[in-house]
């Protein structure tokens, strides 16, 4: 049965812009899957390392589909990589990223597995995640887990500068 899952989009290096339209084409093709929305794009400073690392275009978008989770995340680890993502494993701190692919969200599922973790476990702390998720998201959206509305959550961020582009 179809789930409604959330993807969280960020890039910091090349064309941003580009790559936003390369992955919403890329989930579209997603077997068993229909994109149902994309947000506007968002740009937010870095967080998580030095402040030479050039700002982030973010999105999120919003699937039906039909895939499994770790089957979901298979199909975006795979688009990180054809579009050129390094993972360096024992690198400290983040790094610049040509793209970045988090399932955010998968139906109501809490799921916890070494490759996955659903919710994003940082996903309510960040406005440049809650605030393009709530443009696309139904207004009653819960996240699981967390007792706090969408709005409220959003609250507790308001103070993360992100620029809609």
């Amino acid at each position: 049965m179809p789930v409604a899952a959330y993807v969280g989009f960020g890039a910091n290096l090349g064309d941003t812009r580009a790559m936003f339209a390369r992955v919403r084409e890329a989930l579209s093709a997603l077997p068993h899957t229909t994109l149902r929305a994309a947000s506007l794009l968002y740009r937010s400073a870095p967080q998580g390392c030095d402040d030479t690392h050039p700002d982030y275009t973010n999105a999120v978008f919003a699937l039906q589909t039909g895939l499994p989770a770790a089957e979901l995340l298979a199909h975006l680890q795979r688009m990180e990589a054809e579009a050129g993502r390094v993972r360096a494993p024992h690198a400290s701190g983040y790094q610049p990223r040509v793209l970045d692919l988090d399932l955010l969200l998968y139906g109501d599922a809490q799921i916890r597995t070494p490759q996955l973790v659903v919710p994003h476990p940082r996903m309510t702390q960040r406005a440049f995640v809650l605030i393009p998720l709530a443009q696309i998201a139904p207004p009653d959206l819960r996240i699981p887990g967390h007792t706090a509305t969408l709005a409220e959550l959003l609250a507790r961020v308001a103070d993360q500068p992100v620029e809609m582009l």
